[in-house]
């Protein structure tokens, strides 16, 4: 079975698994103060450090979660509930965690404004700038589509907000381990990421803040400075920091590795009639590649790519259980059957050419099972070449 669901989630490092296998013999509560509690503090602590070091800030500026989706609410909910009313800024095409967080503010009073993309899925710093009022006071803009691949431009968007008095947040989830995304790459005031998009365990993330910023805690407590209560996660967040550290290091050479495998994975799908990108040709993550197929049905592309042996998906994890189709693709103009019948490919790091490859022919092969046969006569009436 070929896998190619990295933005999904990430296989577990074998390095990262001995490491967290270890951890897990440390059983202490770090907000213990005997020795046991003590041992399991070290190990928190030190996951934290490396997982700093890796993001190129403060350890205390890390405030851990259970993952991007906690750490995108603590972003929006904390500084929202902070200031007790105002205006939000961010886009149409966000994960779902950010934008169903930000439809409840709105039920709270909050003014929301979502900015709608081109048709390859950008915002612009334009944009931005236009959207904002006197009384706006958190503008969220993902780092990389976690659909499409299409990358944002953070770090103009961090500088604009950061001349008008307004905090910024960057849900970072799809991008780190894939694109630079330290704290001085970014410039946001609040970044999200999760352990499980860059070969770490699930169920650890944590949100950068920057220091000076006031939040309110979803969780109340005395543990993360108060920003977040509850028993931490020792092993979880140890592993986290060994697959930063690493996926830190790894990041020049794999993301010109990964961008080679994806360029040889679109060119092969898009030699096939009525196969269309979505997302930026160029401003794009190099993992991912995520095609329209005009004609087919979704459901039986995505049933024949995993019986021909491709594990892919039709978008978001989160929402991939949804019959409604991908709001990212309606968002930058696909009709609701085009963004029915759309596929995500997402590579990784043990993505091989050969996978790639076999893939590709897999996808023809399940895509002339799953294509109506009224488009098979329209498209055969064109003439040849046809697949």
């Amino acid at each position: 079975m070929i896998y190619l669901d990295y933005a999904a989630t990430t296989p577990l490092d074998p390095e990262v698994k001995d490491g967290v296998a270890q951890a897990l013999e440390t059983y202490g509560n770090p907000s213990s103060i005997h020795s046991f509690g003590r041992r399991a503090r070290q190990l928190l602590e030190e996951g934290r450090e490396r997982l700093a070091g890796a993001l190129g800030c403060r350890p205390r500026e890390l405030v851990l979660t259970s993952g991007g989706s906690e750490a995108n609410a603590l972003a929006l909910y904390g500084v929202a509930l902070a200031r007790g009313r105002g205006h939000l800024v961010s886009s149409q095409v966000e994960h779902s965690a950010v934008l169903l967080a930000l439809r409840n503010l709105e039920r709270l009073g909050f003014a929301v404004t979502l900015l709608a993309p081109d048709r390859y899925g950008l915002i612009y710093p334009e944009q931005v700038a236009e959207a904002l009022r006197p009384d706006t006071l958190l503008v969220s803009l993902m780092t990389v589509n976690n659909e499409t691949g299409t990358l944002y431009p953070v770090r103009a968007v961090a500088e604009l907000c950061r001349a008008r008095g307004v905090l910024f947040h960057t849900d970072a989830v799809q991008a780190f381990g894939t694109v630079p995304c330290r704290v001085e790459d970014l410039g946001a005031d609040l970044i999200s990421i999760a352990a499980h998009k860059f070969y770490g365990p699930k169920g650890a993330g944590a949100l950068y803040v920057r220091r000076g910023i006031e939040l309110f805690p979803l969780i109340p407590g005395k543990q993360e400075g108060g920003y977040r209560g509850g028993t931490e996660n020792p092993p979880g967040v140890y592993g986290m920091g060994l697959a930063a550290e690493k996926a830190a290091a790894m990041l020049p050479q794999e993301s010109k590795r990964l961008l080679e495998l994806r360029e040889r994975l679109e060119s092969q799908l898009l030699a096939i009639p009525g196969v269309e990108l979505n997302g930026h040709p160029s401003l794009r993550s190099p993992k991912h590649v995520n095609v329209t197929a005009k004609g087919a049905d979704g459901e039986g592309l995505l049933l024949n790519l995993d019986l021909l042996g491709v594990a892919a998906s039709s978008g978001s994890a989160c929402t991939s259980g949804s019959l409604e189709p991908s709001h990212v693709l309606l968002a930058i103009g696909r009709s609701q059957e085009e963004a029915k019948a759309s596929v995500r490919f997402s590579l990784g790091r043990f993505t091989t050419e050969a996978e790639v490859d076999q893939a590709a022919q897999a996808f023809a092969e399940a895509l002339k099972r799953s294509r109506s046969d009224e488009w098979r006569t329209t498209e055969t009436a064109k003439g040849p070449g046809w697949r």
